[in-house]
């Protein structure tokens, strides 16, 4: 793999950009895997990566119906958190933050993570006691967090609506290292060092069926591949986001404990500095805003709460976030929108993911994110390829199994019970 560095850079500009080397391939499939990866978006290619690099699997395909990154790996409002508060999740997070950390140098490759924190304003006494247990058990796991009154916040975000919103601000609690990172770029680095190792992604290759053999998956259908686009592996893992449901049932899984519902993000057109943190509020509403680095206001708030695998979505949805953006910002009130998306939420029944072996021997799933796929990128695919590697869990994703819903031990961070949009 060629080395990228600052010196790599100045020759690229005293060249005419002509030494750069292609990053990945178009390698036709393999009539055999060790391990085949369903999925070509963050988790996918994280896992096919940790599996060469730290567990020496290099027969590796990841297999990708589009194009990479094309689903909601491309469609998100790129927030790198960990404020968790329920055992499951807070060690997960935590451990998938520490890899965001170092994850350019390990690369080679900036995805220009920003720790630029992550703020969550509070608006009534109520909602700050509640918010102040969260933080409180963050900080008893060793997480960084903060409370800043009225008079920090406004001295680090003047812009906020202080003196005439319908709500007060109160406050607001932070996570000084969370922040953003560039969705693109983390599928690219992901993509070009799992290359490096390796590893075959074929992209426009759906998978269309499973192949079983006494009980187990032996392999999948697609529409590329030897005879009638099969290709034989030993271990398949899914990545699928919100088309999991469909991939599961077509495996024998059967029906699992996730719904599919479209999350709508927009962005703005470029306008000079004004938000260096990723803001965000719940309890009267739901909403979240960060500046990106080309000067767009990136934004989103709630599901459109009806099933759907469409990657656009509604009016009413759209009119509450703006509602909310309002609220909080008016100062962007005249400021043009740009363009409007919807990812595809794989939404779980208590809110939380699982990363697991299935009951079906050889199959492995990633799955039930809502909003949390990408900033759980790395630490999917670090603990997503230690399972398949070694056959059990690591010890940051041992509690986020599919077993969990039938012994009764939910990671619910909400409270809101099985109810996927809710979560």
């Amino acid at each position: 793999m060629q080395r990228y560095n600052a010196l790599s850079v100045l020759w690229g500009g005293l060249t005419g950009q002509k030494h750069w080397q292609q990053v990945w391939g178009r390698p036709e499939p393999k009539a055999h895997y060790d391990v085949i990866i369903v999925g070509g978006g963050g988790h996918g290619l994280a896992t096919a990566y940790y599996l060469a690099k730290e567990h020496g699997i290099r027969n590796i395909a990841v297999l990708e119906k589009g194009w990479l990154g094309g689903g909601n790996a491309g469609r998100n409002t790129t927030i790198v958190r960990s404020n968790y508060m329920i055992e499951g999740n807070t060690e997960f997070y935590e451990h998938s933050l520490k890899l965001w950390e170092n994850l350019s140098h390990e690369l080679n490759y900036n995805v220009m993570f920003s720790q630029r924190a992550h703020v969550n304003l509070v608006f009534s006494p109520s909602q700050r006691d509640s918010m102040a247990r969260r933080y409180n058990l963050m900080r008893l796991n060793g997480i960084d967090g903060d409370f800043w009154d009225p008079k920090e916040l406004r001295r680090r975000i003047p812009h906020l609506n202080y003196d005439h919103g319908r709500f007060p601000i109160l406050g607001a609690y932070v996570q000084p290292r969370a922040g953003t990172a560039r969705h693109d770029a983390v599928n690219w680095g992901f993509a070009r060092a799992a290359t490096a190792l390796g590893v075959d992604i074929i992209q426009g290759c759906e998978v269309t069926g499973f192949i079983h053999k006494a009980g187990a998956v032996v392999g999948v259908e697609t529409n590329r591949g030897g005879v009638a686009g099969e290709i034989l592996a030993d271990k398949i893992g899914l990545a699928v986001a919100g088309h999991t449901s469909v991939l599961a049932h077509k495996a024998g899984l059967g029906k699992l404990p996730i719904e599919t519902h479209k999350l709508q993000a927009y962005v703005s057109e470029p306008i000079k500095p004004i938000v260096d943190q990723v803001i965000v509020f719940g309890g009267i509403g739901h909403f979240y805003i960060s500046q990106s680095d080309k000067g767009g206001m990136v934004f989103g708030g709630d599901l459109d709460k009806y099933n759907s695998y469409a990657q656009k979505g509604n009016l009413p949805v759209y009119e509450n976030v703006m509602a909310a953006c309002m609220q909080i910002l008016p100062c962007l009130g005249r400021v043009k929108l740009l363009r409007q998306w919807a990812g595809v939420m794989d939404m779980s029944m208590d809110g939380s993911p699982f990363i697991t072996k299935t009951d079906i021997p050889g199959l492995y799933l990633n799955a039930g994110w809502c909003y949390g796929g990408f900033k759980a990128t790395p630490g999917s695919g670090h603990t997503f390829a230690h399972t398949i590697a070694k056959d059990e869990p690591h010890w940051a994703n041992a509690r986020l199994t599919l077993s969990r819903y039938r012994e009764g031990r939910q990671i619910d961070e909400t409270g809101h019970g099985p109810v996927a949009k809710l979560h």
